[in-house]
Protein backbone atom coordinates (compact mmCIF):
# COMPACT_ATOMS: atom_id res chain seq x y z
CA UNK A 1 0.00 0.00 0.00
CA UNK A 2 1.46 3.38 -1.03
CA UNK A 3 1.37 6.62 0.93
CA UNK A 4 -2.04 8.37 1.22
CA UNK A 5 -3.01 10.88 -1.48
CA UNK A 6 -4.76 14.06 -0.24
CA UNK A 7 -7.88 15.16 -2.12
CA UNK A 8 -9.89 18.34 -1.56
CA UNK A 9 -13.70 18.32 -1.35
CA UNK A 10 -14.85 21.87 -0.76
CA UNK A 11 -13.20 22.95 2.49
CA UNK A 12 -12.70 19.37 3.69
CA UNK A 13 -9.48 17.54 2.88
CA UNK A 14 -9.94 13.79 2.62
CA UNK A 15 -7.14 11.26 2.64
CA UNK A 16 -7.83 8.44 0.19
CA UNK A 17 -5.50 5.46 0.34
CA UNK A 18 -4.19 4.22 -2.97
CA UNK A 19 -4.33 0.45 -3.18
CA UNK A 20 -1.71 -1.49 -5.05
CA UNK A 21 -1.65 -5.22 -5.76
CA UNK A 22 1.30 -6.92 -4.13
CA UNK A 23 2.36 -10.34 -5.35
CA UNK A 24 2.90 -13.33 -3.05
CA UNK A 25 6.60 -12.68 -2.74
CA UNK A 26 6.02 -9.05 -1.75
CA UNK A 27 3.42 -9.89 0.86
CA UNK A 28 5.59 -12.42 2.61
CA UNK A 29 8.86 -10.57 2.55
CA UNK A 30 11.13 -12.59 0.25
CA UNK A 31 11.43 -11.50 -3.35
CA UNK A 32 8.83 -12.55 -5.89
CA UNK A 33 11.45 -14.68 -7.62
CA UNK A 34 12.03 -16.67 -4.42
CA UNK A 35 8.35 -17.58 -4.19
CA UNK A 36 8.26 -18.56 -7.86
CA UNK A 37 11.38 -20.72 -7.58
CA UNK A 38 10.09 -22.51 -4.47
CA UNK A 39 6.60 -23.09 -5.86
CA UNK A 40 7.98 -24.45 -9.12
CA UNK A 41 10.35 -26.79 -7.29
CA UNK A 42 7.63 -27.97 -4.89
CA UNK A 43 5.20 -28.54 -7.76
CA UNK A 44 7.83 -30.58 -9.60
CA UNK A 45 8.37 -32.60 -6.42
CA UNK A 46 4.62 -33.18 -6.10
CA UNK A 47 4.30 -34.44 -9.67
CA UNK A 48 7.29 -36.77 -9.49
CA UNK A 49 6.08 -38.16 -6.16
CA UNK A 50 3.35 -39.94 -8.12
CA UNK A 51 5.99 -42.28 -9.55
CA UNK A 52 7.18 -43.09 -6.04
CA UNK A 53 3.59 -43.53 -4.90
CA UNK A 54 2.79 -45.87 -7.78
CA UNK A 55 5.94 -47.86 -7.03
CA UNK A 56 4.93 -48.08 -3.37
CA UNK A 57 1.38 -49.15 -4.21
CA UNK A 58 2.63 -51.73 -6.72
CA UNK A 59 4.73 -53.43 -4.03
CA UNK A 60 1.72 -54.33 -1.89
CA UNK A 61 2.37 -58.04 -2.47
CA UNK A 62 6.03 -57.69 -1.45
CA UNK A 63 4.95 -56.04 1.79
CA UNK A 64 2.84 -59.09 2.58
CA UNK A 65 5.48 -61.68 1.64
CA UNK A 66 8.35 -59.70 3.22
CA UNK A 67 6.97 -58.45 6.56
CA UNK A 68 8.90 -55.54 8.02
CA UNK A 69 9.86 -54.11 4.64
CA UNK A 70 7.26 -51.34 4.78
CA UNK A 71 8.74 -49.92 7.99
CA UNK A 72 12.02 -49.44 6.08
CA UNK A 73 10.50 -47.23 3.35
CA UNK A 74 10.36 -43.81 5.13
CA UNK A 75 13.92 -44.24 6.43
CA UNK A 76 15.25 -45.23 2.99
CA UNK A 77 13.63 -42.24 1.27
CA UNK A 78 14.46 -39.85 4.10
CA UNK A 79 18.13 -40.81 4.19
CA UNK A 80 18.68 -39.69 0.58
CA UNK A 81 17.22 -36.28 1.36
CA UNK A 82 19.10 -36.07 4.66
CA UNK A 83 22.44 -36.72 2.94
CA UNK A 84 22.01 -34.77 -0.29
CA UNK A 85 19.84 -31.93 1.04
CA UNK A 86 22.68 -30.76 3.33
CA UNK A 87 25.10 -31.24 0.42
CA UNK A 88 23.01 -28.80 -1.60
CA UNK A 89 22.81 -26.46 1.40
CA UNK A 90 26.60 -26.48 1.82
CA UNK A 91 27.10 -25.85 -1.90
CA UNK A 92 24.54 -23.02 -1.73
CA UNK A 93 26.46 -21.39 1.12
CA UNK A 94 29.79 -21.59 -0.72
CA UNK A 95 28.19 -20.24 -3.91
CA UNK A 96 26.71 -17.23 -2.08
CA UNK A 97 29.99 -16.63 -0.22
CA UNK A 98 31.93 -16.80 -3.50
CA UNK A 99 34.17 -19.72 -2.48
CA UNK A 100 32.67 -22.44 -4.71
CA UNK A 101 34.64 -23.85 -7.65
CA UNK A 102 34.35 -26.94 -9.85
CA UNK A 103 37.56 -28.55 -8.62
CA UNK A 104 37.51 -32.33 -8.32
CA UNK A 105 40.68 -32.74 -6.26
CA UNK A 106 40.27 -34.89 -3.17
CA UNK A 107 41.23 -32.03 -0.84
CA UNK A 108 39.02 -29.42 -2.55
CA UNK A 109 35.70 -28.21 -1.13
CA UNK A 110 33.73 -30.20 -3.70
CA UNK A 111 35.96 -33.27 -3.39
CA UNK A 112 35.69 -33.41 0.41
CA UNK A 113 31.93 -32.93 0.22
CA UNK A 114 31.63 -35.89 -2.16
CA UNK A 115 33.77 -38.11 0.09
CA UNK A 116 31.66 -37.11 3.11
CA UNK A 117 28.48 -37.93 1.18
CA UNK A 118 29.79 -41.41 0.33
CA UNK A 119 30.79 -42.18 3.92
CA UNK A 120 27.52 -40.82 5.30
CA UNK A 121 25.49 -42.86 2.82
CA UNK A 122 27.18 -46.16 3.64
CA UNK A 123 27.49 -45.66 7.40
CA UNK A 124 23.99 -44.29 7.96
CA UNK A 125 22.45 -47.02 5.77
CA UNK A 126 24.25 -49.69 7.80
CA UNK A 127 23.27 -48.06 11.09
CA UNK A 128 19.62 -47.81 10.07
CA UNK A 129 19.69 -51.48 9.07
CA UNK A 130 20.83 -52.35 12.60
CA UNK A 131 17.99 -50.32 14.14
CA UNK A 132 15.51 -51.89 11.70
CA UNK A 133 16.63 -55.34 12.86
CA UNK A 134 16.11 -54.31 16.50
CA UNK A 135 12.59 -53.15 15.68
CA UNK A 136 12.03 -56.38 13.78
CA UNK A 137 12.75 -58.30 17.00
CA UNK A 138 9.59 -56.82 18.47
CA UNK A 139 7.66 -57.94 15.40
CA UNK A 140 8.97 -61.45 15.94
CA UNK A 141 7.76 -61.44 19.53
CA UNK A 142 4.34 -60.43 18.18
CA UNK A 143 4.23 -63.56 16.03
CA UNK A 144 5.36 -61.91 12.75
CA UNK A 145 8.39 -63.23 10.83
CA UNK A 146 10.04 -60.14 9.27
CA UNK A 147 13.01 -60.16 6.91
CA UNK A 148 16.40 -60.72 8.53
CA UNK A 149 19.36 -58.44 9.24
CA UNK A 150 21.21 -59.40 6.05
CA UNK A 151 18.09 -58.55 4.04
CA UNK A 152 17.89 -55.11 5.67
CA UNK A 153 21.59 -54.48 4.95
CA UNK A 154 21.32 -55.45 1.28
CA UNK A 155 18.10 -53.48 0.78
CA UNK A 156 19.38 -50.45 2.70
CA UNK A 157 23.06 -50.22 1.76
CA UNK A 158 22.96 -51.59 -1.79
CA UNK A 159 19.70 -49.82 -2.55
CA UNK A 160 21.20 -46.67 -1.03
CA UNK A 161 24.28 -46.87 -3.23
CA UNK A 162 22.20 -47.33 -6.38
CA UNK A 163 19.93 -44.41 -5.51
CA UNK A 164 22.76 -42.16 -4.30
CA UNK A 165 24.63 -42.32 -7.60
CA UNK A 166 21.63 -40.82 -9.40
CA UNK A 167 20.68 -38.31 -6.68
CA UNK A 168 24.31 -37.14 -6.41
CA UNK A 169 24.44 -36.45 -10.14
CA UNK A 170 21.15 -34.60 -9.92
CA UNK A 171 22.36 -32.46 -6.99
CA UNK A 172 25.54 -31.48 -8.82
CA UNK A 173 23.57 -30.58 -11.96
CA UNK A 174 21.30 -28.48 -9.75
CA UNK A 175 24.34 -26.67 -8.31
CA UNK A 176 25.68 -26.05 -11.82
CA UNK A 177 22.28 -24.69 -12.91
CA UNK A 178 22.23 -22.40 -9.87
CA UNK A 179 25.60 -20.95 -10.87
CA UNK A 180 24.72 -20.59 -14.57
CA UNK A 181 21.09 -19.40 -14.19
CA UNK A 182 21.56 -17.31 -11.03
CA UNK A 183 19.13 -19.43 -8.98
CA UNK A 184 19.06 -19.46 -5.18
CA UNK A 185 19.74 -23.06 -4.14
CA UNK A 186 18.13 -22.36 -0.75
CA UNK A 187 14.75 -22.07 -2.49
CA UNK A 188 14.97 -25.17 -4.67
CA UNK A 189 17.45 -27.70 -3.28
CA UNK A 190 15.18 -29.26 -0.63
CA UNK A 191 12.13 -29.90 -2.87
CA UNK A 192 14.21 -30.87 -5.91
CA UNK A 193 16.40 -33.32 -3.97
CA UNK A 194 13.23 -34.66 -2.33
CA UNK A 195 11.76 -35.19 -5.79
CA UNK A 196 14.85 -37.03 -6.97
CA UNK A 197 14.92 -39.11 -3.79
CA UNK A 198 11.25 -40.06 -4.15
CA UNK A 199 11.73 -40.87 -7.81
CA UNK A 200 14.86 -43.00 -7.45
CA UNK A 201 14.97 -44.53 -3.96
CA UNK A 202 11.92 -46.78 -4.17
CA UNK A 203 12.83 -48.29 -7.57
CA UNK A 204 16.41 -48.78 -6.31
CA UNK A 205 15.10 -50.46 -3.18
CA UNK A 206 12.88 -52.73 -5.27
CA UNK A 207 15.83 -53.54 -7.53
CA UNK A 208 17.99 -54.45 -4.54
CA UNK A 209 15.23 -56.78 -3.38
CA UNK A 210 16.28 -59.10 -6.20
CA UNK A 211 19.05 -60.24 -3.86
CA UNK A 212 16.88 -60.49 -0.76
CA UNK A 213 16.25 -64.03 0.50
CA UNK A 214 18.50 -65.73 -2.01
CA UNK A 215 20.27 -67.86 0.55
CA UNK A 216 24.03 -67.40 0.95
CA UNK A 217 24.26 -64.66 -1.69
CA UNK A 218 22.34 -62.27 0.56
CA UNK A 219 24.55 -63.00 3.57
CA UNK A 220 27.78 -62.69 1.55
CA UNK A 221 26.65 -59.44 -0.07
CA UNK A 222 25.67 -58.00 3.31
CA UNK A 223 29.05 -59.01 4.79
CA UNK A 224 30.95 -57.40 1.89
CA UNK A 225 28.96 -54.16 2.20
CA UNK A 226 29.56 -54.06 5.96
CA UNK A 227 33.33 -54.56 5.56
CA UNK A 228 33.47 -51.89 2.82
CA UNK A 229 31.65 -49.41 5.06
CA UNK A 230 33.96 -50.03 8.03
CA UNK A 231 37.15 -49.76 5.92
CA UNK A 232 36.04 -46.53 4.24
CA UNK A 233 35.11 -44.97 7.58
CA UNK A 234 38.49 -45.91 9.10
CA UNK A 235 40.31 -44.51 6.05
CA UNK A 236 38.52 -41.16 6.41
CA UNK A 237 39.31 -41.06 10.13
CA UNK A 238 43.03 -41.47 9.40
CA UNK A 239 43.06 -39.07 6.45
CA UNK A 240 43.93 -35.39 6.56
CA UNK A 241 40.62 -34.33 5.00
CA UNK A 242 39.55 -32.00 7.79
CA UNK A 243 36.38 -30.70 6.16
CA UNK A 244 35.11 -34.16 5.21
CA UNK A 245 35.80 -35.46 8.72
CA UNK A 246 33.96 -32.51 10.26
CA UNK A 247 30.95 -32.99 7.97
CA UNK A 248 30.72 -36.68 8.85
CA UNK A 249 31.34 -36.05 12.54
CA UNK A 250 28.60 -33.41 12.78
CA UNK A 251 26.02 -35.00 10.49
CA UNK A 252 26.32 -38.76 11.09
CA UNK A 253 24.81 -38.75 14.63
CA UNK A 254 21.89 -36.66 13.36
CA UNK A 255 21.47 -38.98 10.36
CA UNK A 256 21.29 -42.01 12.64
CA UNK A 257 18.74 -40.35 14.93
CA UNK A 258 16.73 -39.18 11.91
CA UNK A 259 16.80 -42.65 10.39
CA UNK A 260 15.73 -44.27 13.65
CA UNK A 261 12.77 -41.91 13.99
CA UNK A 262 11.89 -42.54 10.34
CA UNK A 263 11.79 -46.25 11.14
CA UNK A 264 9.30 -45.48 13.92
CA UNK A 265 7.24 -43.67 11.29
CA UNK A 266 7.47 -46.84 9.22
CA UNK A 267 6.17 -48.84 12.18
CA UNK A 268 3.19 -46.46 12.42
CA UNK A 269 2.54 -46.84 8.68
CA UNK A 270 2.86 -50.63 8.77
CA UNK A 271 0.53 -50.80 11.78
CA UNK A 272 -1.99 -48.63 9.89
CA UNK A 273 -1.62 -50.48 6.58
CA UNK A 274 -5.27 -51.58 6.65
CA UNK A 275 -6.39 -47.94 6.97
CA UNK A 276 -4.31 -46.74 4.01
CA UNK A 277 -6.06 -47.40 0.72
CA UNK A 278 -4.33 -47.59 -2.67
CA UNK A 279 -4.76 -43.85 -3.26
CA UNK A 280 -3.34 -43.06 0.19
CA UNK A 281 -0.23 -45.11 -0.61
CA UNK A 282 0.15 -43.03 -3.79
CA UNK A 283 -0.24 -39.85 -1.73
CA UNK A 284 2.14 -40.90 1.08
CA UNK A 285 5.63 -40.30 -0.47
CA UNK A 286 4.69 -36.87 -1.81
CA UNK A 287 2.95 -35.96 1.44
CA UNK A 288 5.99 -36.75 3.59
CA UNK A 289 8.40 -35.35 1.00
CA UNK A 290 6.58 -32.03 0.59
CA UNK A 291 6.33 -31.41 4.33
CA UNK A 292 10.02 -32.20 4.67
CA UNK A 293 10.87 -29.99 1.69
CA UNK A 294 9.00 -27.06 3.24
CA UNK A 295 10.99 -27.45 6.44
CA UNK A 296 14.16 -27.86 4.39
CA UNK A 297 13.53 -24.60 2.54
CA UNK A 298 13.26 -22.75 5.86
CA UNK A 299 16.29 -24.53 7.35
CA UNK A 300 18.41 -23.72 4.27
CA UNK A 301 17.39 -20.06 4.21
CA UNK A 302 18.14 -19.66 7.93
CA UNK A 303 21.46 -21.49 7.58
CA UNK A 304 22.65 -19.24 4.77
CA UNK A 305 21.65 -16.13 6.71
CA UNK A 306 23.58 -17.43 9.72
CA UNK A 307 26.74 -17.76 7.60
CA UNK A 308 26.22 -14.31 6.08
CA UNK A 309 25.45 -12.72 9.46
CA UNK A 310 21.99 -11.57 8.38
CA UNK A 311 19.89 -13.06 11.19
CA UNK A 312 20.07 -12.98 14.99
CA UNK A 313 18.69 -15.93 16.92
CA UNK A 314 16.67 -15.72 20.12
CA UNK A 315 13.82 -17.72 21.60
CA UNK A 316 11.34 -15.41 19.85
CA UNK A 317 12.09 -15.34 16.07
CA UNK A 318 13.37 -12.06 14.68
CA UNK A 319 11.55 -10.20 11.90
CA UNK A 320 13.78 -11.78 9.24
CA UNK A 321 13.17 -15.28 10.62
CA UNK A 322 9.40 -14.69 10.91
CA UNK A 323 9.34 -13.51 7.31
CA UNK A 324 11.00 -16.73 6.14
CA UNK A 325 8.63 -18.81 8.29
CA UNK A 326 5.57 -17.04 6.87
CA UNK A 327 6.93 -17.46 3.34
CA UNK A 328 7.36 -21.21 3.89
CA UNK A 329 3.97 -21.70 5.57
CA UNK A 330 2.14 -19.93 2.75
CA UNK A 331 3.44 -22.51 0.28
CA UNK A 332 1.89 -25.42 2.21
CA UNK A 333 -1.81 -25.22 1.31
CA UNK A 334 -1.46 -25.08 -2.51
CA UNK A 335 1.16 -27.84 -2.50
CA UNK A 336 -0.83 -30.29 -0.35
CA UNK A 337 -3.98 -29.54 -2.36
CA UNK A 338 -2.03 -30.21 -5.56
CA UNK A 339 -0.78 -33.52 -4.14
CA UNK A 340 -4.36 -34.60 -3.41
CA UNK A 341 -5.49 -33.65 -6.93
CA UNK A 342 -2.63 -35.61 -8.47
CA UNK A 343 -3.35 -38.67 -6.31
CA UNK A 344 -7.07 -38.51 -7.19
CA UNK A 345 -6.34 -38.18 -10.92
CA UNK A 346 -3.88 -41.08 -10.73
CA UNK A 347 -6.50 -43.25 -9.04
CA UNK A 348 -9.01 -42.40 -11.77
CA UNK A 349 -6.54 -43.26 -14.55
CA UNK A 350 -5.53 -46.51 -12.82
CA UNK A 351 -9.19 -47.43 -12.20
CA UNK A 352 -8.65 -47.48 -8.43
CA UNK A 353 -11.03 -46.28 -5.73
CA UNK A 354 -10.71 -42.78 -4.28
CA UNK A 355 -12.69 -41.22 -1.42
CA UNK A 356 -13.43 -38.29 -3.71
CA UNK A 357 -11.46 -35.19 -4.65
CA UNK A 358 -12.80 -32.85 -1.96
CA UNK A 359 -12.37 -35.38 0.82
CA UNK A 360 -8.86 -36.25 -0.36
CA UNK A 361 -7.94 -32.55 -0.47
CA UNK A 362 -9.34 -32.14 3.06
CA UNK A 363 -7.22 -35.05 4.34
CA UNK A 364 -4.03 -33.83 2.64
CA UNK A 365 -4.41 -30.15 3.58
CA UNK A 366 -5.45 -30.60 7.23
CA UNK A 367 -2.84 -33.25 7.92
CA UNK A 368 -0.22 -31.34 5.91
CA UNK A 369 -0.81 -28.03 7.68
CA UNK A 370 -0.55 -29.71 11.08
CA UNK A 371 2.75 -31.29 10.05
CA UNK A 372 3.99 -27.99 8.56
CA UNK A 373 3.39 -25.99 11.75
CA UNK A 374 5.37 -28.56 13.70
CA UNK A 375 8.19 -28.74 11.18
CA UNK A 376 8.60 -24.94 11.02
CA UNK A 377 9.15 -24.89 14.77
CA UNK A 378 11.69 -27.71 14.48
CA UNK A 379 13.52 -25.95 11.63
CA UNK A 380 13.84 -22.69 13.58
CA UNK A 381 14.67 -24.04 17.03
CA UNK A 382 16.86 -26.78 15.55
CA UNK A 383 18.92 -24.14 13.73
CA UNK A 384 19.02 -22.07 16.94
CA UNK A 385 20.31 -25.04 18.94
CA UNK A 386 22.86 -25.89 16.25
CA UNK A 387 24.27 -22.36 16.30
CA UNK A 388 24.37 -22.30 20.12
CA UNK A 389 26.38 -25.56 20.16
CA UNK A 390 28.85 -24.19 17.59
CA UNK A 391 27.87 -26.63 14.83
CA UNK A 392 27.29 -25.90 11.14
CA UNK A 393 23.52 -25.69 10.46
CA UNK A 394 24.19 -26.73 6.84
CA UNK A 395 25.03 -30.21 8.15
CA UNK A 396 22.14 -30.62 10.58
CA UNK A 397 19.17 -28.51 9.45
CA UNK A 398 17.49 -30.86 6.97
CA UNK A 399 18.18 -34.08 8.96
CA UNK A 400 16.67 -32.49 12.09
CA UNK A 401 13.56 -31.54 10.14
CA UNK A 402 13.23 -34.98 8.57
CA UNK A 403 13.90 -36.76 11.85
CA UNK A 404 10.74 -35.36 13.39
CA UNK A 405 8.74 -34.92 10.21
CA UNK A 406 8.60 -38.58 9.23
CA UNK A 407 7.05 -39.53 12.56
CA UNK A 408 4.77 -36.49 12.87
CA UNK A 409 3.90 -36.58 9.16
CA UNK A 410 2.92 -40.25 9.22
CA UNK A 411 0.86 -39.77 12.37
CA UNK A 412 -0.79 -36.60 11.04
CA UNK A 413 -1.82 -38.36 7.83
CA UNK A 414 -3.26 -41.32 9.74
CA UNK A 415 -5.01 -38.89 12.12
CA UNK A 416 -6.48 -36.94 9.19
CA UNK A 417 -7.70 -40.18 7.61
CA UNK A 418 -9.42 -41.12 10.88
CA UNK A 419 -10.79 -37.59 11.45
CA UNK A 420 -12.38 -37.41 8.00
CA UNK A 421 -13.50 -41.04 8.26
CA UNK A 422 -11.85 -42.07 5.03
CA UNK A 423 -12.07 -45.84 4.60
Amino acid sequence: MSSPRPRSVGRVRLTVPRLRWRPLGGILGPAKGDAGQSLAALAFSAVTSVVAGLTLASQEENFRTLPGLLLFIPAAIGLRGNVFGPLGSRLSTTIQMGTFSWTWRRDSILGQNLIAVLVNTLTASLGISVVAELLALFLRTAGVAPIGFADFVVAGVLGGILASVVVLGFTLVLALAAVRLDLDLDNVVAPMVTAASDLITLPALVLSLGLVRRGNSTVLTAAALTILTILLTLWLHRSGLTMARRIVGESLPVLLVAGSLSLLAGVAIEASEDRLSWVMLVLLPGYLGSAGALGGILANRLSTKVHLGLVDFSFWPSAAARSDMAFTAALATPIFALLACIAHATAAVANQESPGLLLLVAVAVTGGLAATVFVLAVAYFGTLATVRFGLDPDNTGIPLVTATLDVVGALSLVAAVIFWRVA
